[in-house]
């Protein structure tokens, strides 16, 4: 439970208003409760003449007997005076009215509490999911490179929703029913204290045995969440692959392969939740055995020659007993209910508690131009597994020049740049923009200057004008026109049925290639960076569409300092300088001319795609 505290301490802490609110209609709902249970003696009283004592009143002030006696006594004898005066019919009346108005405020006080708890369900778990968007955001690639992609959206799904289900849940139960439970068993007390010693010796054990079950049922409950991102894992692969998929004719290898997944969760939560399931049934027979041992405790008590309580007051006395096993029934299944939500936020945790290597200095430089030249000296980078991916590059870029960068895949060309917008950071070495050092820049002020165009352009399910205008705050419509019409997109723009505000579907689905490409340029242009990343842009387009998407390109690098992975080698021979990659390194550099008469990489390269 100390896990489950420190979660709530994290959590509920904005919404202590509503707790406030919730605590103060449940004592209200405790009381009125008691009360309304108490009118079940003089109700018996008269409905079966169980006790003809005649009663005198006795002053409250009064030293001969204790305020209990004397409260039971004046109680006894209101009622009975008022019989004589109206009839046992008439107070009979009366006392099932009170009654009846006793139950409806206590109800009211009772739905009151459950409504102020909904907003807190509802805003914790809205807390929680912004909370792992917002981490995600914030997280560097290099992260997502480890981790399944499937995975995580399986923990901000299955794992948040579990913990709305297991915890935020059951938030209710555990502010009303020890509220109740203290109510009534301070009036069991005050009622029969022999009576209560000997109920208490039982509570332990019935604790102690849901206690038992329940740290049993959170081991395994970890292992079905981990099930249950596997599952997510290869539904996200299988869309991801479905052409390949079908192409291969693996249907029935991937069926199998997430039918072996499915049921390991099957019987994984089959036995979870037979565990939960077996909560009621427990502490119902708990619940009715000391139901059973009491009443012949109490039976001994009311039976025995010195009588130390009366019938009516052991029937009472029953009813509260018998209210307080339902709040104990409610608190044992949320310990079942718990260990499940606490094992789900373990999970969570470990995208919440993931530490971010990329930080920004406490004191920034503000930067807001591009002056003069980018510098990469001595630049090696190596992932936390310890596999080198770059050693000793050094590059100068002046402003307004074109980079071109050439070489076999995995060659590190894509590390390479992604470095200057700190994707990742450099494990030696430094890159310099205008001789201030990209660590201790303002991270918005740094890719403020920088514009991405990628091999695979990222698109979001949303409209054309949306997607050309992401990153630019307050856009207007002329801007993305002229964005679109020097990335040679607005034709084909306007030939659509609802021209800018067509949606384009999941990732640009119902786009072509080219037409992807060009509103990836649209985007870039319209941010209007004095530094441009191409990464392979044309690398997947057919040859008509290279033509336009190049031109396109052309347009964009007019005016920007640029660096392009080039995988087309025809498409560099006009770059101010190429520099050739290898296993990391750098091996040549020159302009094209210059890299075909050495006779080296460059040239083998080369001829190979003239073939």
């Amino acid at each position: 439970m100390k896990d489950f505290w420190k979660i709530l301490k994290r959590y509920a802490s904005p919404y202590k208003g509503y707790l406030g609110g919730s605590v103060v209609l449940n004592v209200l709902s405790a009381v009125f409760n008691v009360f309304s249970f108490s009118l079940l003696i003089p109700i018996l009283q008269i409905l079966f003449n169980i006790n003809e004592m005649q009663y005198e009143f006795i002053a409250w002030n009064s030293d001969t007997a204790s305020f209990k006696d004397i409260l039971i006594n004046n109680l006894y004898w209101y009622v009975t005076e008022a019989m004589g005066k109206w009839g046992a019919g008439t107070v009979l009346l009366l006392l099932c009215l009170s009654l009846s108005l006793l139950t409806a405020v206590k109800t009211s006080c009772y739905f009151g509490a459950s409504a102020v708890m909904v907003p807190i369900r509802t805003g914790i778990v809205k807390d929680l999911r912004v909370q792992i968007y917002n981490k995600i955001l914030a997280l560097p690639l290099g992260y997502f490179s480890q981790e399944r992609k499937g995975d995580i959206i399986a923990r901000m799904s299955g794992d948040v929703q579990e913990v709305e289900n297991s915890i935020t849940s059951v938030l209710d139960m555990l502010i009303k029913n020890p509220i109740l439970i203290v109510f009534y068993m301070a009036t069991l007390i005050v009622i029969s204290w022999q009576l209560t010693v000997f109920v208490l010796v039982f509570a332990p054990v019935m604790m102690w045995l849901m206690g038992l079950i329940g740290r049993k049922l959170k081991r395994q409950s970890t292992e079905a969440q981990t099930l249950w991102s596997d599952t997510m894992s290869q539904v996200e692969e299988t869309l991801g692959g479905l052409r390949i998929i079908k192409a291969f004719l693996a249907e029935k290898k991937m069926s199998s392969r997430f039918e072996g997944v499915t049921d390991a969760m099957k019987r994984k939560n089959s036995r979870v939740a037979t565990r939960q399931v077996l909560a009621h049934p427990v502490s119902e027979f708990l619940g009715t055995l000391m139901i059973a041992i009491v009443l012949w405790f109490g039976g001994t008590l009311i039976l025995g020659e010195r009588s130390v309580i009366d019938a009516p007051t052991f029937i009472f006395y029953m009813v509260v007993l018998y209210s307080v096993i339902q709040p104990i029934k409610e608190l044992a299944k949320a310990a079942y209910s718990i260990p499940r939500g606490l094992a789900s936020m373990e999970r969570i945790d470990v995208i919440l508690n993931a530490e971010n290597p990329i930080t920004e200095s406490p004191s920034p430089v503000r930067v807001d131009d591009f002056k003069d030249s980018i510098e990469l000296k001595d630049v090696s980078f190596h992932y936390e597994d310890g596999r080198e991916v770059l050693r000793d590059v050094s590059l100068s870029i002046p402003k307004g020049h074109t980079l071109a960068i050439v070489g076999a895949s995995g060659a590190g060309k894509s590390t390479l740049v992604d470095l200057i917008p700190r994707f990742y950071d450099v494990s030696e070495g430094s890159i310099c923009i205008d001789g201030v050092d990209v660590r201790d820049m303002a991270l918005r002020d740094l890719r403020g200057l920088i514009g991405n165009v990628n091999q695979d352009p990222i698109l979001f399910n949303d409209t054309i004008f949306n997607n050309i205008a992401f990153g630019v705050k307050d856009a207007t419509r002329e801007q993305v026109e002229a964005a679109a019409r020097i990335a040679n997109a607005h034709d084909f723009i306007m030939e659509k049925e609802e021209g800018y505000d067509t949606n384009i579907g999941d990732r640009g689905v119902k786009l072509s290639g080219g037409q992807r490409q060009r509103i990836s340029i649209a985007r870039a242009i319209l941010k209007n960076p004095p530094i441009l990343i191409l990464d392979e842009a044309t690398a997947s387009l057919d040859t008509e569409s290279e033509r336009t998407v190049q031109d396109a390109l052309d347009r964009l690098m007019s005016t920007r300092t640029t660096i392009a992975i080039a995988h087309r080698l025809s498409t560099v021979k006009g770059a101010d300088e190429i520099v050739v990659m290898d296993e990391g390194r750098i091996v040549e550099r020159g302009r094209h001319e210059e890299l075909l008469a050495r006779d080296g990489y460059y040239k083998k390269l080369y001829d190979m795609q003239s073939l």
